[in-house]
């Protein structure tokens, strides 16, 4: 699978831990920043994952800033993006067993890398549930 990540200062050094695992596990991880842990924008990342994601150039996406908060509502301005903060393992499996989540986001300030890494787990192991919940994100896409 095909994985763009991004981050803002706050995020990158668990950023580096994440690709870490994803190349691990086989994944093409396409990092669009940023390249070091200096003030910079979340904004400009949120862009451009979500952005890849949109377009269909990457499966899914990862985004990292201090609350997660910000890269939350940045990416989920985009179509077709369903982009899911997520503290812990349910978090994350409900994400994308009912909502097809696409772009997980995380809190750097919030968790731990350990921790980021088992919730990284549960969300690329856990697959969208359809039957109701498909129809949920149809009403919410106005289908």
């Amino acid at each position: 699978m095909k994985i763009s990540v991004g981050s803002d200062h706050r995020g990158y050094w668990l950023k580096e831990k994440l690709k870490e695992i994803l190349l691990e596990n086989g994944h093409i991880v396409d990092d669009v920043g940023c390249e070091k842990a200096e003030s910079c924008d979340y904004p400009e990342f949120a862009q451009k994952v979500a952005g890849k994601v949109s377009d269909n150039t990457s499966d899914r996406g990862i985004l990292i800033c201090g609350s997660g908060i910000g890269m939350s509502i940045a990416a989920n301005r985009f179509v077709n993006v369903r982009a899911a903060l997520c503290y812990n393992e349910e978090a994350a499996q409900l994400s994308r067993a009912h909502n097809d989540s696409n772009v997980l986001v995380l809190g750097a300030n919030f968790v731990a890398p350990e921790k980021a890494g088992k919730i990284l787990q549960a969300w690329l192991d856990t697959v969208f549930e359809q039957g109701r919940h498909q129809k949920r994100l149809n009403l919410i896409d106005n289908k």
